[in-house]
C-alpha cells in the first residue's frame, strides 16, 4: 500500500505464507521483536513492488527523492494497517491455535502500546506523503488503510465468502498510490495495474485458504473453502487465474514504452500460473498443489512489477508499439 493497506490479498498472503512456515517449522522460525511482530513486515515489500508497479504505467519521470517518500510512507501507512488488524482480531487470534501465540493475544504487548503505535505511524505516513510527495497520494494510502481494516477485516471477512473478492480492493490501492506520485493522477493505465491485483487477490489468497481451511473453520470465518467446499474452490482458483493471465497482457498497451518486451517476458509467468491452478483444480484436495501456486502467485506479482520496469528501461523503450495501437486518452483523475 503506498497505499499499503496490506492487500487483503497482499495481506492475506503474508499470513499464510507467515503460517506456513511456522507450521513447517516452529522450533526454528524467528520470532520479531513484539512491536515489529505486529506491523506484519513480510507483507510490505510485496505491496511496495506494486506501487513501484503503478510509476512504473506513468509516462512521468519520478525523481529520487519522489520515490523515497513514497516508500517511506506506503511502509509506515501498511506498517500501521498490520497493527490495527491485530488489535481487532485479537480476540480470534487468542482462540486460534496457529494465532495464539501472536504478540497481542499473548501478552507480550499490551494493546495501549500497540494503538498508540498505529496513530504514529499513521500520522507519520500521511506527513510523509503529502509534504514529500502530493496530497492525492496521501489520500490514496489513507484510503487503503481504512479499507483493508474498516471494509476487509471488519465488514467482510467475517461475514461472506467474497470478502477477499470485494475486500481485495485494499490491496489493489497500492497501485494507484505509485501512479499518483508520479504524476499527481490516475491514467487509465494506473486503473489498469488495480484491476489486475483485484483478479490476482482470489486465485492467490484461496490457495492459501485450502491449506487453512480447518482453522478458519474452528472460528467460524466462512472463506470459500469453509462455505462452498473444496472443488468449488478449485474451480474458482482456476477462473481467477486465468482471468489474471488475460488481463495481464493488457500491460502491452498500458506501458508508455517498451511494452512489447514486457508481453514476451509475460508469458512464461502466465503458462507457469496456468499450469498450477490447473492442477489445483484437478486435485483441490491436495496440498502440495495449493502450497505451490500461493507461492507461484506471490512469485507472480513480484515478477509483473519487475517486468514493468525493465520496460521502462532505454533499451526496452525502443520496443514500443506505434501511437496509432494505443487507446485514445481517457479520463483522468487529478488533485
Amino acid at each position: 500500500m503506498v497505499s499499503l493497506s496490506p492487500p487483503s490479498s497482499a495481506i492475506a498472503t503474508a499470513e499464510a505464507s507467515a503460517a506456513a512456515s511456522s507450521r513447517a517449522t516452529p522450533s526454528r522460525s524467528l520470532r520479531l521483536p513484539a512491536w515489529l511482530e505486529v506491523a506484519k513486515p513480510r507483507l510490505i515489500p510485496l505491496l511496495l513492488a506494486t506501487t513501484l508497479g503503478g510509476m512504473a504505467v506513468s509516462a512521468d519521470p519520478v525523481d529520487a527523492a519522489t520515490i523515497a517518500c513514497t516508500l517511506v510512507g506506503g511502509t509506515f501507512s501498511a506498517a500501521a494497517a498490520g497493527i490495527l488488524n491485530c488489535l481487532w482480531e485479537e480476540e480470534l487470534d487468542g482462540r486460534m491455535a496457529r494465532t495464539s501465540r501472536r504478540a497481542l493475544p499473548s501478552g507480550r504487548l499490551e494493546r495501549r502500546w500497540a494503538l498508540l503505535l498505529a496513530a504514529l505511524l499513521t500520522v507519520t505516513a500521511v506527513l510523509v506523503l503529502v509534504i514529500g510527495v502530493n496530497p492525492l497520494a496521501a489520500s490514496l494510502a489513507l484510503l487503503g488503510l481504512c479499507s483493508y481494516v474498516l471494509l476487509y477485516t471488519a465488514l467482510l471477512k467475517p461475514r461472506t465468502p467474497q470478502n477477499i473478492v470485494i475486500g481485495g480492493v485494499a490491496g489493489a490501492i497500492p497501485p494507484l498510490v505509485g501512479a499518483a506520485a508520479a504524476s499527481g493522477q490516475l491514467g487509465w493505465s494506473s486503473w489498469w495495474l488495480f484491476a489486475l491485483v483485484m483478479v490476482w487477490t482470489p486465485a492467490h489468497f484461496w490457495a492459501l485458504a485450502l491449506l487453512l481451511r480447518e482453522d478458519y473453520r474452528a472460528v467460524g470465518i466462512p472463506m470459500l473453502p469453509v462455505v462452498k467446499g473444496v472443488a468449488t474452490t478449485g474451480r474458482a482458483i482456476q477462473g481467477y487465474a486465468r482471468a489474471t493471465a488475460l488481463l495481464s497482457l493488457a500491460g502491452v498497451l498500458a506501458l508508455p514504452g517498451g511494452g512489447l518486451l514486457y508481453g514476451l517476458l509475460v508469458l512464461p509467468f502466465n503458462a507457469r500460473l496456468l499450469q498450477l491452478s490447473g492442477n489445483l483444480a484437478l486435485d483441490p484436495h491436495d496440498a502440495d498443489r495449493a502450497r505451490a501456486l500461493f507461492r507461484w502467485s506471490i512469485l507472480y506479482l513480484f515478477g509483473i512489477c519487475l517486468l514493468l520496469l525493465l520496460a521502462r528501461l532505454p533499451l526496452a523503450e525502443a520496443l514500443q508499439l506505434p501511437p496509432s495501437a494505443l487507446p485514445a486518452r481517457l479520463p483522468t483523475l487529478a488533485p
